[in-house]
Formats: structure tokens, sequence, C-alpha cells
């Protein structure tokens, strides 16, 4: 099933959702699955090390070393991994507020991770774009 490439459409379907909780980026030795116990939301395999996101309490009940807690915010429309421009445009947008975002790339929708003490701000400028 193919997503969506349109720009203007994919701006105006993002339906942005800030999900619960805080996580963490924690980059850390060894190999996956030498943390699958640990259920990280995502992965990435660099020349420096592993790096996971993972839930902030689980990161903090195993001491790891972590970044500042950061919040979720799901993009609800099937983009495409083709699409051009969705997270210029987004990124633009959370700039121009000062935001920071770290961005994941599903097979189905766009994930941004914004800091925890930013995220309701994030929220409200990504759905001010959505209905531009």
């Amino acid at each position: 099933m193919s997503g969506i490439t349109h720009l203007e459409t994919l701006l105006k379907s993002m339906s942005p959702e800030l999900k619960a909780g805080d996580f963490v980026f924690c980059t850390l030795p060894g190999s996956l699955a030498d943390y699958v116990s640990l259920s990280p939301l995502a992965s990435f395999i660099e020349a420096e090390g592993l790096t996971l996101i993972l839930d902030a309490a689980t990161a903090a009940a195993h001491g790891l070393p972590a970044s500042p807690p950061y919040r979720q915010i799901t993009l609800n429309v099937h983009s495409s991994l083709e699409a051009v421009g969705l997270t210029a445009a987004f990124a633009t947008t959370l700039t121009q507020h000062g935001i920071s975002a770290n961005v994941v790339a599903g097979y189905y929708h766009d994930h941004i991770f914004v800091p925890t003490a930013k995220a309701e701000q994030a929220l409200a400028a990504l759905r001010s774009l959505s209905t531009d």
C-alpha cells in the first residue's frame, strides 16, 4: 500500500497527535539483541554505537545514560517514503517556534520527538500548519 506524496494533501491531513509518556535517546555498546528486553521504540546502528529510543522510566530504572526527555508527536497521515517536502515543512514551522525536532520515519507515519517542555507548543504549531 503506497502512501500520499502530494505535499498539500499531506499538510492538510497530517493530524498530529501527541503520544503519552516521555522518551529518551540512549547510545549504548553492543547490539540490539542485548537490549531487546527493554522494548525500545526504535533503534539505529551508527559507527559510534547503538542508539535506542526508550521509555524514560525504563532507561532510568536500568541506570542508562540518556538524553533529556522528549515527547512523541505522530503525524497520522500515511505519507509515502518518497514524499518530498513534508519534513522540510514541519521542520521549518518548528524552527520558527524555536523547537528542536528529532524525526523518525516509519513505513506509514512520521514521528517527531520534541523536548517535553515544548511538546504542547509543538503540537499547536503543527496543527496550525495543517490548517493554513
